[in-house]
């Protein structure tokens, strides 16, 4: 479990928000959640590269629990704009505080590092930017823009902020025209004071409904956490509005507390549930659905890609 307070290796709390509240209580993880810790030369040479290249990843930032087995293939999900969100989601162990100046080479690194991975598709996202005049989008833009004239071949997914209150951001996101276009709602309306406090449910929709409007042919995915509290209810009716949106990919996966200071795990959901959620997303029109206990936004991306593009063309 990560630590939010490091004071001898950091004198600046990793969490500075989330210090002085109280602890959740921690639940022991069932076995299907369990992973090994990843010790494979390919996770190894993976790290080294991004070291090497100065480049931060969500994979650690937020602890996956699948960077043993992507990092292993050496598939990594680019964090760009820093390692501290301006935000503070009580799910999420990305470090939070004032983020320092962007990088105007990070784009050029991250085609470089795309390059080096050999990547048939990439995914980048970033953290909350809330203090830039376009919540970051430009940069974005620019680090698409970088990978498509390193590695044409290569598809790009971007997994972007919200933008709240960025008037014209989104829209240079889709200009740049990357193959998918992410934004996770990350759980359901009633959970958004306590789990994402300084989102708005029915912007973050708008967000996905207006990347269809701007390009009907953009592929547009988003995702949700369950276990921390949501009734099955309720997760029925995010599928109904993101369908209402017209977005095409919906993941589904465990929520799994980093902290004792982050919001508790509510519940474990077994396999079987997220079996049957998966079928009632299908019904629903999705043309493409991944749910399980450990999936994440990013995990199989580029085969997940390949077979949303199948599902398109046999419709």
């Amino acid at each position: 479990m990560a630590v939010v307070l490091d004071l001898v290796n950091n004198p600046r709390p990793r969490h500075p928000e989330k210090a002085h509240k109280p602890d959740s209580p921690v639940s022991p993880k069932p076995d299907w959640i369990r992973v090994k810790a990843p010790v494979s030369p390919g996770y190894f040479a993976t790290q080294k590269l991004m070291r090497e290249n100065g480049l931060h990843t969500v994979c650690e930032e937020a602890g996956c629990p699948n960077i043993g087995e992507c990092w292993e293939k050496k598939h990594a999900t680019f964090m760009i704009m820093g390692d501290t969100c301006t935000r503070a989601c009580a799910f999420c162990n990305v470090k939070t505080g004032l983020p320092g100046a962007l990088d105007p080479n990070e784009p050029a690194r991250v085609a470089d590092a795309t390059a080096k991975l050999g990547l048939a598709h990439i995914v980048v996202t970033s953290v909350d930017r809330d203090d830039l005049a376009d919540g970051g989008a430009g940069h974005f833009a620019e680090t698409i823009r970088a990978i498509r004239a390193r590695c044409p071949q290569t598809t790009i997914e971007v997994l972007t902020p919200d933008f709240l209150r960025k008037d014209g951001a989104l829209e240079a996101v889709v200009e740049a025209r990357p193959d998918v276009f992410n934004h996770n709602l990350e759980t359901v309306p009633s959970l958004y004071l306590t789990v994402r406090p300084g989102a708005r449910y029915f912007h973050s929709l708008r967000l996905l409904q207006r990347v269809k409007e701007l390009d009907p042919t953009m592929f547009t995915k988003s995702g949700i956490m369950v276990g921390l509290g949501e009734e099955r209810n309720e997760v029925l009716q995010v599928m109904d509005d993101l369908r209402s949106a017209q977005v095409d990919f919906l993941t589904v996966g465990q929520y799994l507390q980093p902290t004792r200071k982050h919001h508790e795990v509510k519940r474990f959901v077994p396999p079987d549930e997220f079996k049957s959620v998966e079928a009632i997303a299908y019904s629903k029109g999705f043309l493409m659905v991944a749910a399980s206990p450990l999936t994440r936004s990013s995990h199989h991306a580029g085969d997940d890609f390949a077979r949303l593009k199948a599902a398109r063309a046999a419709r």
